[in-house]
């Protein structure tokens, strides 16, 4: 009898004490967390692009990226978030041009040809502006009826030896692009 009242006062004790709550706890909050958005998530021209490719070729860090379609034009605007510039651009338009078309129609007066690139391509600096530095442009004759652009607009004050620099880089670049899967 005596071990049947002692579990009963054990049994009285646990679960009197399971009635009080504790009271909320203070959590200190937690660090936001910085996700990693790929370029291509932009779609459009952006579906293209990958800001790690990009920073490999041409070593510009990039991080934001906004896609444009007007008919069978694609364009994508590469950033970085706390930045204007430097800013990249890539335009692709499905094309039925041929290459004596691209050479009549297309490429630039004073524009250097670039070899191993799609059918034909070419490759220029373009003068620094009131608002902007210069600009490194490559254009290209894709393969399967594709005409695409890339161009790098050098923030203000960049001199041009700077921007012919990127234009080498981005001649690599644009090689990596597969502009097929447009």
């Amino acid at each position: 009898m005596h071990g049947r009242i002692w579990l009963a006062g054990v049994a009285v004790v646990l679960t009197a004490g399971c009635a009080t709550e504790a009271g909320p706890v203070a959590v200190p909050a937690a660090e936001p967390v910085t996700v990693e958005v790929a370029a291509a998530s932009s779609g459009g021209a952006c579906r293209l692009l990958d800001f790690a490719v990009i920073a490999k070729h041409t070593g510009g860090r990039f991080d934001v990226a906004a896609a444009s379609e007007r008919g069978d034009t694609h364009t994508c605007v590469v950033r970085a978030e706390r930045a204007i510039l430097p800013e990249l651009t890539l335009t692709v338009t499905e094309t039925s041009i041929d290459k004596s078309t691209f050479t009549m129609d297309v490429l630039p007066d004073g524009a250097k040809k670039v070899s191993k690139l799609g059918k034909i391509a070419y490759l220029r600096t373009l003068p620094k502006t009131a608002k902007v530095g210069p600009s490194a442009e490559v254009g290209w004759l894709a393969t399967e009826g594709r005409l695409a652009t890339l161009r790098w607009t050098c923030p203000r004050g960049t001199d041009k030896a700077t921007a012919e620099a990127v234009a080498g880089k981005l001649v690599n670049l644009a090689k990596a692009i597969d502009t097929r899967r447009m």
